[in-house]
């Protein structure tokens, strides 16, 4: 295969991902695609040499999450989904704690990160030192972590948790109070939809914590019939202005199963161009907070990481096992 400078957009590239370019056209310029096509070619000619799968998270831009990817989603489902799969080698267009868990549900398997420097602030916020001493200052307390974390964090917990099932996690523990890591305006959310008190940690995202109910207005003052959708990482006053709060594939569901004629996706932008070529009967307004370290991740990278299997995920075999359980604990819990 040649050396990715040396990739050319010909006539057979062009005609075995025009049927892939079809299907984003309307996010990806059709200047842009002569660029992107020979990669998205070489990858998945590549891809059936490895036997290997690209797992693709939502904030993936759309040449990747469209072009390349076999599994897409958030970063509890792209493991899970990981499990199901023959593949021997799995490729995680993400940031590293997505490709931990990855790992820890399919220790077997090659697990490959395109990019080494695509990290993850709110994971960054804590360690599994700062858990052990909440743990000493609360006594008794259950810790609960959201999948946002480090493999180190997550063997220092009791159960993890996504955004979209944080309340049944929470409860299903039976206990009056947890505590709640790290990411703080999801557990003020939390606490907001359950009578378990919640002790939350002061981590945040980067890109989520940016946006601000004022912003939200005044998309509001210059679009009509805006519906306005968001994540539960944002902060409250963004929560309190919007009509929809869920998850990535809760806001996913809800733009397919309402279709509204107009709407802001409150999140990462590169996830609206992901739901919008699913969406055409849908006016995406895209109020552009990009992942820095989400956009670490590239074709080339992904190419690349194929052709060499690095750099490859590893963990501990003991620290594994105890992250690998609380992972296991959250997937037992039965969605409402």
């Amino acid at each position: 295969m040649p050396e990715v400078s040396e990739l050319a957009y010909t006539a057979d590239v062009a005609a075995a991902t025009a049927p892939i370019y079809e299907r984003m056209k309307r996010v990806v310029p059709a200047v842009e695609w002569p660029f992107h096509a020979p990669l998205v070619h070489a990858i998945n000619e590549l891809k059936r040499e490895r036997n290997a799968v690209v797992l693709a998270h939502n904030y993936q831009t759309p040449e990747i999450f469209h072009g390349v990817a076999d599994i897409v989603g958030d970063s509890l489902a792209l493991a899970a989904q990981a499990t199901r799969t023959d593949a021997d080698v799995i490729v995680l267009a993400g940031v590293h704690f997505m490709a931990e868990t990855a790992k820890l549900l399919n220790p077997s398997k090659t697990v490959l990160i395109p990019s080494r420097n695509a990290g993850c602030s709110l994971a960054d916020s804590i360690t599994a030192a700062d858990v052990r001493l909440l743990r000493e200052a609360h006594p008794g307390v259950p810790v609960v972590a959201y999948v946002n974390t480090s493999a180190e964090v997550k063997a220092e917990v009791d159960i993890c948790c996504t955004s979209g099932n944080a309340v049944e996690v929470v409860e299903s523990l039976g206990a009056e109070r947890v505590l709640f890591l790290p990411d703080e305006y999801l557990a003020k959310y939390v606490a907001t939809r359950t009578s378990v008190e919640i002790i939350a940690w002061t981590g945040h995202c980067e890109v989520h914590e940016r946006f601000t109910g004022a912003e939200i207005s005044e998309f509001r003052s210059r679009f009509d019939r805006l519906t306005v959708i968001a994540h539960p990482e944002c902060p409250p006053d963004v929560l309190a202005a919007a009509d929809f709060v869920g998850s990535t594939a809760r806001m996913i569901d809800f733009v397919g199963s309402e279709k509204p004629p107009r709407v802001l996706m409150v999140t990462e932008c590169s996830m609206s161009d992901n739901v919008a070529v699913a969406s055409p009967e849908t006016e995406f307004v895209r109020p552009c907070n990009l992942c820095p370290h989400m956009k670490t991740v590239t074709l080339s990278g992904i190419l690349e990481a194929l052709r060499t299997l690095e750099p490859r995920v590893e963990i501990a075999p003991d620290l594994a096992a105890r992250a690998r359980l609380a992972v296991e604990r959250m997937l037992a819990v039965k969605p409402k």
